[in-house]
């Protein structure tokens, strides 16, 4: 059931008054080049946001253009020096460190819409003082192409409902195109620390595992149809480009077994609906570690992929199943030379439409 946000004043507003309403934590490792245009949106929240710049062992002016900010914005900006551990240890880092009530990882070559992020930390001060406490806030974000300097949005307009709180039997059906993604989340920071999420160090692709592990201790959700999230991509040396993301492999294989761990491991089943969404979402991992395997094309990571269908039939069979012969499933298992060019022609197509790396 959908509930509107306007609430009698209580006295949680006035000590959350002198809270920082939201933490942007921006992982930064020698983003020297290009860290100024995010840092330039996010200081637009004033007072209101507190922005923690995490220097991962940079070896560029990363460091220098970090403390800069710091001492011009001093009751803004917070710089954390760190030796590297990638960008799940700069995600912990914000985590262990943020004073906001809640939280938003912005990576250094993102940015957000600054009329946007001013309605959105508007209405989550405004939800303050509403009797149901917001776990977990969803805008739009928006691929910004630099190749052909084009954009597309990805929106919820079709299956969440629209500037109220609300729950999971609310939700309506996900398109694969359209899940949940650390771009689109603003979670309730104590509710972070209440999940005990810990990304795991030097290790790429754990944005998933964000978004992912903290979803059944969301209870309350609150969708706004704004395009605040501007994410950059075309950069030959971006973590979603093919080639690196093939390089990587193994460290998408990690993200990838230790949410099947999750889920299998987790000691109430959530929400039905919830619970459908964490499986389709899981599914949709499984499908896209498979399919880079097999676009790689060698042999032993064709062996990593049966690998990784094995590691979830060990851990759940029935879930195995479920996934091993539905649509997703099946399209990146089809047998032989035939069925592997099959995939990776189906692969192809869906990323020359959607541009996703």
């Amino acid at each position: 059931m959908c509930v509107k946000t306007s609430g009698p004043y209580d006295w949680r507003r006035e000590r959350k008054r002198l809270m920082k309403i939201i933490t942007f934590t921006v992982p930064c490792y020698n983003s020297a080049a290009y860290m100024d245009h995010c840092i330039k949106t996010l200081i637009q929240g004033g007072e209101d946001v507190e922005i923690i710049l995490v220097d991962d062992g940079s070896s560029d002016d990363t460091a220098k253009i970090a403390d800069y900010y710091a001492s011009n914005y001093p009751s803004i900006i917070k710089v954390i020096h760190q030796e590297n551990g990638g960008h799940g240890e700069a995600v912990n880092t914000g985590i262990k460190n943020a004073k906001g009530l809640y939280f938003k990882v912005v990576d250094s070559d993102d940015w957000l819409d600054v009329p946007g992020m001013l309605k959105t930390i508007s209405v989550l001060k405004e939800l303050q003082g509403h009797e149901k406490q917001l776990d977990m806030m969803i805008c739009n974000y928006v691929y910004e192409h630099s190749e052909d300097n084009t954009s597309h949005t990805v929106n919820y307009k079709n299956v969440l409902p629209q500037n109220c709180l609300f729950g999971w039997n609310d939700v309506g059906r996900f398109r694969v195109s359209q899940y949940i993604l650390m771009h689109s989340v603003i979670y309730r920071t104590a509710l972070l620390h209440e999940c005990g999420l810990v990304l795991p160090k030097h290790t790429f692709y754990v944005d998933n595992l964000f978004v992912y592990q903290p979803l059944p201790y969301v209870k309350t959700l609150y969708y706004m149809d704004i395009d605040l999230y501007r994410y950059f991509i075309g950069r030959s040396d971006q973590s979603v480009n093919e080639n690196v993301m093939i390089k990587r492999i193994d460290q998408q294989l990690r993200v990838n077994k230790l949410m099947i761990d999750f889920y299998c491991n987790m000691k109430e089943r959530p929400n039905k609906r919830l619970d459908s969404y964490m499986k389709k979402y899981l599914s949709v991992m499984m499908t896209i570690s498979s399919v880079l395997l097999l676009v790689s094309g060698t042999k032993e990571n064709l062996k990593k992929k049966t690998d990784l269908w094995l590691y979830l039939k060990n851990s759940d069979e029935k879930l195995y199943r479920r996934m091993r012969y539905r649509l997703l499933g099946t399209v990146s298992n089809l047998p032989g030379t035939a069925g592997r060019k099959l995939t990776k022609h189906a692969y192809r197509l869906t990323s020359k439409r959607y541009k996703f790396n």
